[in-house]
């Protein structure tokens, strides 16, 4: 609640994060191993679970556990249209023209990051300058079959997971690595050299995921962290070297800021910052005074060179605009009832947990909960037609 401020399902929220309990035992069972957090990794040792050599020792872990429960998997099978009659899909048409007729479909196709001319039905000219972290694939095709089919929506066109990321990073797939998580420990100004927002607000695990947003509503899409020969030691480095230089107004000459602007900005922030160290651990209330928008915790002046700069764009990560479910995974019909054999998870319906904001993490738990739930859903529909009882 705290980080949607409210826009979330309530009581899916709440069985999400129950559920989310149960999944290291049962990833674990099924050859899943995780390691311990590592230093600087959004401090989220207490809270979350890290697999040991990532997404893809994951993949290939469950696909290792499907293959032996003897599941088969239709690679290069790209879905075109979902035929939807009266809340149930009666064909699915590939990419090759080929049509199945499921017993059960469960939509896991994820949302419509890449797919710019829809996101610029929420964001205008703007989302022409987001980077997407992920597959240029995630175009939105399923998502509009259901919507245009019956399927009920959930959440807005213009509400996503999306972070600052280094300006540097290629328009796709530039992951993980590219993301700068040195915003508390700087401050962030834009191309007019202006600060415009705290930049201390939280702690970076609930609040990481609001910079892409403000980066977005900045002239140009661009912004520029700033910091000290300290302060770029305290996160975790990105794949990016970071531009530097002996003086504040060498800096703002390399990356194309009037140098006089951004010296005012530096040395305004410096002389409102209280005198003592920072303690990153806490929200240590080590605020400016004076300033608008004020910084609230981790307010150290940027006086040590050589000074760093990291130029950000809006990378997106996924949308929350979905299909709405219940908590049986199902995907409801616009008159409130639910489909008869279609099923949603991850990215696809994760809106109705994510009206706004993030919080680490939150995204694969969805997945896993609500995946979890709508192959357990399906195949006991299954195996209930078998026996005869279509209930």
């Amino acid at each position: 609640m705290r980080v949607t401020h409210g826009m979330t399902n309530a009581p899916l929220a709440r069985m999400t994060l129950e559920k989310s309990a149960e999944l290291t035992g049962w990833l674990g069972n099924r050859g899943v191993r995780f390691q311990p957090a590592l230093i600087g990794t959004l401090n989220l040792g207490r809270t979350n679970a890290f697999f040991l050599g990532g997404g893809r020792a994951l993949l290939n872990s469950l696909c290792r556990h499907a293959e032996d429960l003897e599941v088969s998997f239709a690679y290069d099978t790209r879905v075109s249209d979902l035929e939807l009659r009266d809340g149930t899909c009666q064909a699915v048409t590939l990419a090759d023209g080929r049509i199945i007729t499921p017993r059960k479909v469960i939509a896991t196709a994820g949302g419509f990051e890449a797919n710019l001319d829809w996101l610029a039905e929420g964001w205008g000219g703007a989302a022409r300058n987001f980077l997407v972290r992920g597959t240029p694939y995630n175009t939105g095709t399923v998502l509009r079959s259901l919507l245009d089919g019956g399927a009920a929506s959930v959440g807005e066109l213009d509400q996503c997971h999306a972070v600052a990321i280094d300006a540097r990073a290629p328009k796709y797939d530039g992951g993980i690595a590219s993301r700068i998580d040195g915003v508390p420990f700087g401050i962030v100004i834009n191309r007019d050299g202006a600060r415009f927002y705290d930049e201390g607000e939280d702690f970076w695990p609930k609040r990481y995921a609001i910079w892409g947003r403000l980066v977005a509503g900045q002239p140009d899409q661009i912004a520029y962290a700033i910091l000290d020969s300290v302060g770029v030691t305290r996160f975790m480095p990105s794949v990016f070297t970071p531009i530097s230089d002996a003086s504040i107004e060498g800096l703002a000459e390399q990356v194309g800021l009037v140098p006089a602007a951004v010296q005012a900005t530096v040395e305004t922030f410096n002389a409102a910052c209280p005198p003592g160290p920072i303690d990153q651990s806490v929200l240590d209330g080590h605020s400016t005074s004076g300033l608008q928008p004020e910084k609230t915790n981790w307010a150290a002046p940027i006086r040590k060179p050589p000074f760093f700069a990291f130029p950000l764009r809006p990378g997106i990560t996924f949308t929350y605009m979905g299909v709405e479910v219940n908590d049986r995974a199902e995907i409801l019909m616009q008159d409130g009832r639910p489909a008869t054999n279609l099923y949603a998870a991850g990215e696809i319906m994760a809106g109705n947990i994510l009206g706004q904001g993030y919080l680490a993490g939150i995204g694969m738990t969805i997945g896993a909960v609500f995946g979890r739930i709508a192959g357990e859903q399906a195949a006991r529909r299954l195996n209930r037609v078998t026996a005869g009882d279509t209930s």
